[in-house]
């Protein structure tokens, strides 16, 4: 084939970037172009490089990859990103998603599935696992109109919080960020949810973005 797609791929672990790349590099159609090691590395290398599928974790240094897919498309809104991870959990998918993520793999996918999701992504398919797929059909599904009102408004530092929640940043993140300890921002997360009735992170992020609170650009 004389066209190629692509890859750049974007990962912490250097066994795992070189698993990826003689996988994909032996297979015929495919070129990765480079290798990001945290996620400063793969917005940067993603602006120079121009590939047409970013293959990205999540949890990554100096930039995770919830940030990361952000920025990577507020330069470049074509940008196909399809994460790769390990992380199944709410807090995790939703952001990623929204903030512009084509298709999320979890890291036990075959070989098989991870090539196909590949080809998915450069041609502008979602491809989701179905893990992922289930959990977000659920979310997304969910009425708006079945949160009842919060009885106490959020403080300000509680709608900081939920704001960075939205963002899919971790509660050890979020305390970083706002130089507070870890225990607080737990604190926090728990007044938050009790007081939007709501049962976990994702719902928090859904309701950040259907109240207007962020819209995971800034």
């Amino acid at each position: 084939m004389t066209d190629q797609i692509k890859i750049l791929i974007a990962d912490d672990h250097a066994v795992v970037r070189e698993g990826l790349r003689l996988l994909l590099g032996s297979e015929p159609g495919m070129a990765v172009v480079g290798q990001a090691a945290d996620g400063v590395e793969a917005v940067q290398m993603a602006e120079r490089l121009q590939p047409d599928v970013i293959l990205l974790d999540l949890m990554m240094p100096n930039k995770n990859g919830i940030e990361a897919i952000t920025e990577i498309k507020n330069n470049n809104s074509e940008a196909r990103i399809l994460v790769l991870t390990s992380f199944a959990e709410d807090e995790m998918v939703f952001p990623a998603i929204k903030g512009g993520a084509l298709g999320y793999l979890l890291k036990d996918s075959s070989p098989q599935e991870l090539l196909q999701a590949i080809r998915d992504t450069y041609e502008g398919e979602s491809s989701l696992h179905p893990t992922i797929a289930r959990k977000l059909i659920r979310e997304i599904n969910r009425p708006a109109q079945d949160l009842p009102p919060a009885e106490e408004p959020l403080t300000e530092r509680e709608v900081e919080v939920l704001k960075l929640v939205a963002h899919g940043l971790s509660n050890q993140a979020i305390a970083e960020k706002l130089t507070i300890s870890e225990r607080t921002v737990r604190t926090h997360v728990g007044n938050i949810l009790k007081k939007l009735h709501l049962a976990n992170r994702t719902q928090a992020a859904l309701y950040a973005l259907r109240e207007g609170l962020t819209d995971l650009k800034n």
